[in-house]
């Protein structure tokens, strides 16, 4: 019975969250998603509605680092990475959309990672 009733919760946050952000194809929306042993983030460009880069703590790039490494740290490398790979394209600002995840902890490295490799939202 408490489980539903903390579903309902994460859904009314997850829709408050999502009503305030949008992405576009210049300024994205890294939608963020949080499991138990792994993080994935993905830059979307709503109007067009796709995806335009992804990086998740199961990337090739961090498959190893990631094994020893701790769930913040790693959370921190998926950042970087996902920045890295919208500079690559030439994206330098983009909208943070948390989702149903409260930010701190993973979710707040995951943006730091981001923001410390040049990406400004």
């Amino acid at each position: 019975m408490a489980t539903k009733k903390i579903e309902k919760i994460r859904l009314k946050r997850k829709k408050r969250v999502r009503g305030k952000v949008f992405g576009t194809e210049v300024k994205p929306r890294l939608c963020v998603f949080r499991s138990a042993s792994h993080i994935y983030v993905q830059a979307i460009a709503d109007d067009e509605g796709r995806t335009l880069a992804e990086a998740s703590t199961l990337s090739k790039e961090l498959a190893r680092s990631s094994e020893s490494s701790k769930k913040i740290e790693a959370a921190k490398e998926v950042g970087m990475l996902l920045a890295k790979r919208l500079q690559g394209i030439g994206i330098r600002e983009a909208v943070f959309d948390r989702g149903r995840f409260l930010y701190h902890g993973r979710v707040k490295a995951l943006a730091d990672g981001a923001r410390e490799a040049g990406l400004i939202f």
